[in-house]
């Protein structure tokens, strides 16, 4: 007997629900819903959700509780990351959702964030026998995960995320070049130990863990003619000049030239040049050219804990 089983990831610019059933290695996704909450929105860095983006959640919260209810889970996970963490009225907003919906939000820290994932990413099949670097770019966080098929060697998430990133460097638009300078400093002061931690590590390949990898591979291939479905498409290898190209123009556009690009969902409109800038940092810094994208993440692996047990 398979059970139905629903997972929410509530991150700090978009909340998931993942509904389904089946054993984990052939799941069939009943539901799956991207609500674009903002929850940083006005507050990120001074470490708050404000009443706007408070509001969105709960309302959000409400809905997924209804989905949940409507398609039969028994089972159901909240898992909260960087945002909530880090919030002072995290905790108020945790107490309502479950006075309001009896959804009780588990917030986790950095560390068990990369193993769920490493989890997800591990059960798509993308992890070879070679070390990967996987890096999961949120709205407050980032992970990274030095791993292969085998296991994790290292994992560590840093408060860099797209969402902190923009509101400290990412003011005027397009960025100019002098913020694109203190945000690779920035990043170099605060990645000291991943550097450290990958030194001694031969990486073959830097797996960009769903988020704004999605949306380079979706504009790559749409700009080619291709039709691009993350439903079929979950693993994605780049061409190295392709990918460095796509990164350049992000950089040096402008909003409205972002917004009326059909292959960037609303609400990375704006945080994809954050995301764009750390891609490529990383990749000059640790000199990788082999990049792939993988559409699982975070709530694929909580779900395969959660089917398997």
């Amino acid at each position: 007997m398979s059970k139905r089983v629903a997972v929410m990831d509530l991150g700090t610019n978009t909340f998931h629900l993942l509904i389904a059933d089946g054993d984990i290695d052939n799941y069939q996704e009943i539901v799956h819903y991207h609500e674009a909450v903002k929850l940083g929105e006005g507050g990120i860095n001074k470490g708050y959700i404000a009443p706007e983006a408070y509001q969105r959640g709960i309302d959000t919260m409400q809905m997924f509780e209804q989905e949940i209810k409507a398609n039969n889970a028994t089972e159901a996970r909240a898992i909260a990351t960087s945002a909530l963490r880090s919030a002072s009225n995290g905790k108020d907003f945790i107490s309502e959702v479950k006075a309001q919906t009896g959804i009780v939000i588990e917030i986790i820290d950095g560390e068990q964030e990369a193993g769920f994932i490493y989890q997800g990413v591990k059960i798509s099949g993308c992890l070879s026998a070679q070390n990967s670097l996987i890096m999961d770019i949120g709205g407050g966080s980032v992970e990274f995960i030095l791993g292969n098929a085998d296991g994790i060697i290292w994992k560590q998430s840093f408060e860099i995320g797209a969402a902190r990133l923009m509101d400290l460097f990412h003011r005027t638009d397009p960025i100019p070049p002098a913020s694109i300078e203190a945000l690779n400093q920035y990043l170099d002061e605060k990645l000291v130990d991943l550097f450290a931690a990958v030194k001694s590590s031969k990486i073959d390949t830097l797996i960009g863990s769903s988020g704004a990898f999605e949306t380079f591979a979706e504009v790559i291939e749409v700009e080619k003619g291709h039709n691009f479905d993350l439903k079929t498409n979950k693993n994605y290898s780049f061409d190295e000049d392709e990918l460095l190209m796509l990164i350049g123009k992000f950089v040096a556009s402008s909003h409205k030239e972002r917004a009326a690009n059909k292959g960037i969902i609303p609400v990375r409109v704006d945080m994809i040049v954050a995301a764009s800038l750390i891609t490529r940092f990383i990749m000059t810094k640790l000199g990788i050219g082999k990049v792939s994208m993988c559409s699982n993440s975070l709530k694929e692996g909580v779900l395969a804990g959660m089917l398997e047990e």
